[in-house]
């Protein structure tokens, strides 16, 4: 799917933020699902299945909490330059969704990607980009903050692919989240710890035991992209699905402390069974969030898995 989609990122690993941007084919089919009590996000309501427009010009995954939205009208102001966008009898009006993660908790909590780091990133997206880890968005990212940031472990941006019978599923995951990060084997890759282990481990209810995690510090932001044949309202229907993906993989997920959002985007090239294509959606969840976290390095004295 990465040769249809272009990615790219900024990143300022010395104040522990960043964001990528997301360039979809012209024609496209997009919706968003949101889950947890926290979200931050920009045109969210105009990708409800209910919303007349259909297709977006650009996402935008972003660092910085709420300041870190407005990064998305730099691209905005970059792409009507290039007279890309929703065509109107004035001009042209680029749909540029948005959504962001708290990584405040790291690095400078004064730092947020402005218009220009968002026109970097623009200018840089290329197809096939298969980075990972802490780059762009993922440049903050936290994991097992549930008991304190002097027990968090590294978050980061991941990706994966899934492929059946012609129908392709690109997920890209920035893991951002208050919970743990499970293994397939229900055992925990990366979150909470101590110097004799992980917190949780054997302790499936100890999360919510001495919180210690602030208002809106997570989430997890997923965008799916696939070639699947569909509908905005089937589109809306797999990011819905996705975020079984986010629950499968962390434990604690979609709490009151997280804003978690899946996008999917669509190039509606390959006609496709739509409960085929929620299965690899699902599964290409799981494996971008594992793969998040398996490649995020150590930053600003925060333990990563990369390296390790």
């Amino acid at each position: 799917m990465l040769s249809q989609f272009k990615i790219g990122h900024y990143t300022n690993t010395e104040l522990a933020t960043g964001c990528t941007v997301i360039i979809p084919p012209e024609t496209n089919v997009s919706s968003a699902a949101a889950r947890g009590a926290s979200p931050g996000s920009r045109e969210y309501a105009l990708l409800s299945p209910k919303r007349k427009i259909e297709r977006i010009s650009a996402l935008v995954l972003t660092g910085g909490s709420a300041y870190g939205l407005n990064s998305a009208h730099g691209v905005m102001e970059a792409m009507a330059a290039e007279g890309k966008g929703y065509q109107t009898n004035y001009g042209v009006v680029p749909i540029i969704p948005a959504a962001v993660l708290f990584d405040k908790n790291i690095g400078s909590s004064k730092a947020y990607p402005t218009n220009e780091d968002a026109i970097q990133a623009y200018h840089s997206a290329s197809f096939n980009n298969l980075q990972m880890g802490n780059i762009g968005v993922g440049t903050g990212a936290t994991v097992g903050k549930w008991r304190g940031m002097e027990h968090a472990m590294k978050g980061g941006l991941g990706i994966a692919t899934v492929e059946h019978l012609g129908i392709t599923v690109t997920a890209i995951t920035v893991v951002n989240a208050v919970g743990d990060v499970l293994n397939y084997d229900g055992t925990i890759l990366a979150g909470a710890y101590d110097a004799q282990g992980f917190l949780a481990d054997g302790h499936p209810f100890i999360h919510w035991d001495q919180l210690q995690i602030g208002l809106a510090e997570n989430t997890v932001l997923s965008a799916v992209l696939t070639n699947a044949k569909i509908t905005k309202q089937q589109a809306h229907f797999l990011a819905e699905r996705a975020h079984h993906g986010i629950a499968r993989r962390v434990e604690p997920s979609h709490t009151g402390y997280d804003g978690d959002i899946c996008f999917v985007v669509s190039s509606a090239q390959v006609p496709a069974n739509l409960d085929l294509t929620a299965s690899l959606v699902v599964h290409a969840v799981e494996d971008s969030i594992i793969n998040g976290v398996k490649q995020a390095a150590t930053l600003h004295h925060i333990k990563g898995l990369y390296g390790a």
